[in-house]
């Protein structure tokens, strides 16, 4: 029995979607050996052919509607990509970022014309794409961005530079923030979609050395004149780009509270197996009543952040998960993650400090998830506007 044994929620009760479930697993079981992925580890980033394959499997744009070449599913398939990609230890592959971030972007707010032209090849693996949102000295403040798309001829002329991008080696296909009107602020914003063959001025910086998620390539990004054709403005109009990101926030922030928990939950389970074989002072780590209390209490706080992440994935597949409820989940969940892991490393005294055993890896990893999808300072003035 798992350490957070909160059931199945109603609405992964589907037969088709355990038949998925399990046809997800075997590709990885096949495509992701352990072998495979820590040469991934090795190199600090997933190989492109893997985006093939799991194209050809049916793996990305799962919830893209059939008529723009996906599988006409909705979230909770991208929930079972990202729970047995999990399960499965495949680190790396940023199919959360491609299909549950990027994607919908172009599925919710595309032209018709655009839905038509990308998201087949996003489907299939041909085209891997990226968000560039941050800039040098720019965090979680979009609306003071730098980079510009301003009108030359029939298209725009991009400049400027991103950092900290997922996917950023890698993507042949960049949604890039950028002012096609630099005198505003929010109302300045558009969304440009850049393929970046063949794009003259386009250029991938250094892959940063981070201190977790080695397998996940993050990249600064640079743009020096570089030509974006008029019809690629995400959504075919000027101005709309912040309040996009802003539609599409909610469920980003989701995503990283669903992995703030499965990261909790395997914390726990490695730290129990652990504690009940180590052996200290003549008794296993176990025996001792404080390892037993530690473990209570986190247990308990990790089945009310499972419990959360469950109802915000109901009302998101209702259309109703709000700004400030997305907010509450990421900020929490990731603050309790971050507690959890400490605690359990703690619980493996000097092991915990050997990247050899699973905790100090998720301790490493799990650092960045207060900061990406916007602080958790960020999330917490979200959650007082709605007080």
């Amino acid at each position: 029995m798992p350490v957070i044994d909160v059931p199945q929620p109603a609405f992964m009760e589907d037969e088709e979607i355990s038949i998925f479930a399990d046809a997800v697993g075997k590709f990885y079981q096949q495509h992701a050996p352990e072998k495979r992925v820590e040469s991934w580890r090795e190199n600090g980033q997933v190989e492109r052919e893997f985006w093939n394959e799991a194209g050809a499997a049916g793996i990305l744009g799962v919830s893209v509607p059939e008529e723009y070449g996906g599988h006409g599913g909705d979230f909770r398939h991208d929930m079972v990509v990202l729970d047995q990609q999990s399960k499965h230890e495949v680190d790396g592959f940023a199919a959360s970022l491609h299909n549950t971030i990027i994607l919908p972007y172009l599925v919710r707010h595309g032209t018709e014309e655009q839905k038509k032209k990308y998201l087949p090849k996003l489907v299939s693996g041909e085209l891997v794409s990226a968000i560039a949102m941050t800039e040098p000295g720019v965090g979680s403040d979009l609306q003071s961005i730098t980079t510009t798309a301003l009108k030359d001829g029939n298209g725009y002329r991009l400049n400027g530079s991103k950092t900290y991008i997922s996917n950023g080696q890698t993507a042949d296909f960049i949604v890039v923030v950028a002012k096609t009107d630099p005198n505003e602020r929010a109302k300045g914003i558009s969304l440009m979609l850049l393929e970046t063959e063949g794009a003259e001025g386009f250029e991938r910086g250094r892959k940063l050395d981070k201190i977790g998620m080695d397998a996940a390539d993050t990249s600064e990004l640079f743009f020096d004149d570089v030509f974006v054709p008029g019809d690629n403005v995400l959504g075919g109009v000027e101005g709309k780009g912040f309040y996009q990101l802003m539609g599409e926030l909610p469920q980003e922030r989701l995503v990283i509270a669903m992995g703030a928990a499965t990261s909790i939950e395997k914390a726990l389970e490695t730290t129990v197996a652990y504690v009940k074989d180590r052996k200290a002072f003549g008794q296993t780590i176990w025996d001792f009543q404080n390892t037993q209390f530690v473990l209570a209490d986190l247990k308990a706080k990790g089945t009310a952040g499972r419990i959360f992440v469950n109802d915000c994935i109901a009302k998101l597949l209702k259309g109703e998960l709000d700004v400030g409820t997305a907010s509450m989940a990421k900020y929490w969940l990731t603050e309790l993650q971050g507690e959890v892991v400490d605690k359990c490393l703690q619980l493996h005294g000097g092991a915990g400090y050997i990247n050899d055993y699973p905790i100090a890896k998720l301790y490493r990893d799990s650092r960045i998830t207060r900061i990406f999808g916007g602080s958790n300072e960020v999330m917490k003035m979200l959650i007082a506007r709605g007080m």
